[in-house]
């Protein structure tokens, strides 16, 4: 598994990330126990969650806190999930803060990420004093935003993150332009979310998940050539097309079978994609992107 420096927090990450979204829906404990393990024996050094990923914080707590020396962590906060407070009310922020520890069964955070909030709610700057303020007390290591579009531009312009996760795949590369070359000014870690595009090419008719719909929409007028394949070869050529985005340094990938984390990291483990085929793919999303093809949440 190669490894990546994140950006100015001086963390090294393997080019592969675990998401945890999957396995906070309905997963049970021998299954996420068997997926975490055999990802971090086989060389992944990452796990991402967030505050309001069902039991996703507890379930990697409980499955590999006694190895918590093997892996950088990653979780997200600013939704109540079940706190009395509202969302993004720093008493919300500071309190989930301080369940995630509890649950994740750590002392320390490596990167807390403010998750999704508005330009609105950045500009308030009362929530990120609070991420501060954690920092300071040492329950986070460095301060994170996870987000698309407007947001996403300004936390990296703000200069107070140090880190950026946003979408970017085959058909998410409004980021590419813009945004990743500023976050690269600032010596920002950049950590790509959805790499995949939720294999959304593979529906022929209008998928039942709404998340999946526009990146289907799109995924159609793009119509790139390596996606009409097999599934398997085109899934591999998406997530190496993140992976050698320049600036990208992870790709988080969410999953709750084991077979699948490892068939991903086999892609991964088989080098940046060719330049021909990744300006191939670049050249046709400006060729045919509208410009509401923005950053997919």
């Amino acid at each position: 598994m190669e490894y990546r420096t994140l950006g100015k927090t001086g963390l090294k990450v393997s080019a592969l990330g675990f998401g945890g979204s999957e396995i906070g829906h309905g997963a049970d404990e021998q299954t996420v126990d068997r997926l975490l393990g055999s990802a971090l024996d086989a060389g992944l050094n990452l796990i991402d969650t967030a505050a309001c990923y069902g039991r996703s914080e507890e379930l990697i707590g409980q499955a590999v806190a006694h190895r918590r020396s093997d892996f950088v962590l990653f979780s997200k906060c600013g939704h109540a999930s079940g706190l009395p407070t509202p969302d993004w009310d720093p008493k919300t922020i500071e309190a989930s803060i301080d369940r995630s520890l509890q649950r994740l069964k750590t002392d320390v955070i490596d990167v807390m990420q403010l998750h999704s909030c508005g330009v609105e709610i950045l500009q308030q700057g009362d929530v990120i004093e609070v991420l501060q303020k954690a920092k300071e007390a040492g329950k986070i290591r460095f301060m994170g935003y996870s987000g698309d579009r407007e947001a996403a531009k300004y936390a990296v312009e703000s200069g107070v993150f140090d880190t950026l996760q946003t979408s970017i795949n085959i058909a998410d590369q409004s980021v590419l332009d813009e945004v990743l070359p500023l976050a690269a000014e600032r010596g920002m870690g950049i950590i790509a979310k959805r790499p995949v595009a939720n294999v959304a090419w593979q529906y022929d008719t209008t998928p039942s998940n709404n998340y999946y719909v526009e990146y289907w929409k799109r995924l159609k007028q793009l119509d790139f050539e390596f996606t009409r394949g097999p599934v398997a070869d085109a899934v591999g050529t998406a997530l190496r097309f993140t992976i050698s985005t320049p600036g990208v340094t992870t790709a988080i990938v969410g999953t709750t079978s084991p077979g699948r984390w490892q068939q991903n990291a086999n892609y991964v483990d088989a080098g940046p994609l060719d330049k021909e085929v990744y300006d191939a793919i670049r050249n046709r999303w400006r060729e045919v992107a509208s410009a509401d093809w923005v950053g997919q949440t």
